[in-house]
């Protein structure tokens, strides 16, 4: 067989099998730089510092996220010393998650190295190209709002 022999048209043409692909790919380029932990902290602290001050609810919503795994996360984010938590004043049931500057300074981190990972995953591809990637995946995601894991 040609060393050249790709996956079937009919296969080929489905945005589905190709985004599972992508995934797959991504997810093991994202592996090799960003341990399993970096790649749930990156995730939190990026909606924190985009979106201010949320509860661990609110995260886990936010981010098609158990509450139990939020509530780890969040933890270990803690511990760190990367985030802080406390009680909402209006429902002391609900933790308020802030990020802290190490926070932020740990989110510059990771976002290089994803930033290393994406421009290995779209080599070859025009920065306009990227762009226009980045906005047609967010108008279809838009329609299909996260689900908890």
């Amino acid at each position: 067989m040609d060393n050249e022999v790709r996956a079937p048209q009919a296969l080929r043409h489905l945005v589905s099998w190709q985004a599972g692909r992508l995934a797959t790919i991504g997810a093991r380029l994202t592996a090799q730089r960003l341990p399993l932990e970096a790649r749930s902290d990156f995730a939190v602290l990026a909606s924190l510092v985009e979106y201010g001050d949320l509860s661990q609810a609110d995260l886990g919503r936010i981010l098609g996220l158990d509450r139990n795994n939020v509530n780890g996360i969040v933890t270990r984010l803690d511990t760190n010393g990367h985030v802080t938590r406390r009680a909402d004043p209006g429902d002391r049931r609900r933790n308020i998650v802030s990020v802290t500057d190490a926070g932020r300074t740990r989110l510059t981190e990771l976002q290089r190295a994803s930033s290393a990972v994406q421009a290995e995953l779209l080599d070859g591809l025009t920065a306009a190209e990227q762009a226009r990637l980045v906005e047609l995946l967010d108008l279809v995601l838009a329609r299909h709002p996260a689900q908890p894991a």
